[in-house]
C-alpha cells in the first residue's frame, strides 16, 4: 500500500472510509474527511492484521489495498463504537 503515492491513499482511504461507515451505519456522524481518515487508519490496521496472520500486504495490489483497508476501517469503527458506547455489536 505504500507504493500508492498520497493521492492513491486518500481515494482508496475515502471510498474505504465511506463504504466502511455505510456498513456500521456511522455514515450520518461522518463527513468526507473523517471517511479518508478512518479509511487510511483502517488500512495500516488492516495491513498490520493481516500481517500477524502472515499474508504478504506488500505487493496485494490495488484491490487488495482497498479491501484491506474496507476491513481495517470496520474494526476501527467497531472498536470506537465499543469504546464511545455507541457499539451496535453488543445490542
Amino acid at each position: 500500500m505504500l507504493g500508492l503515492g498520497i493521492i492513491g491513499w486518500i481515494i482508496i482511504g475515502g471510498l474505504a472510509g465511506w463504504l466502511a461507515s455505510k456498513i456500521m451505519k456511522t455514515d450520518a456522524q461522518q463527513g468526507i474527511l473523517l471517511n479518508i481518515v478512518v479509511g487510511v487508519i483502517g488500512g495500516f490496521i488492516g495491513g498490520f492484521l493481516l500481517k500477524l496472520f502472515g499474508v504478504d500486504v506488500e505487493g496485494g495490489g490495488l484491490w487488495f489495498s482497498f479491501f484491506t483497508c474496507l476491513g481495517g476501517a470496520v474494526v476501527l469503527l467497531f472498536l470506537v463504537g465499543l469504546v464511545t458506547g455507541r457499539g451496535r455489536a453488543l445490542r
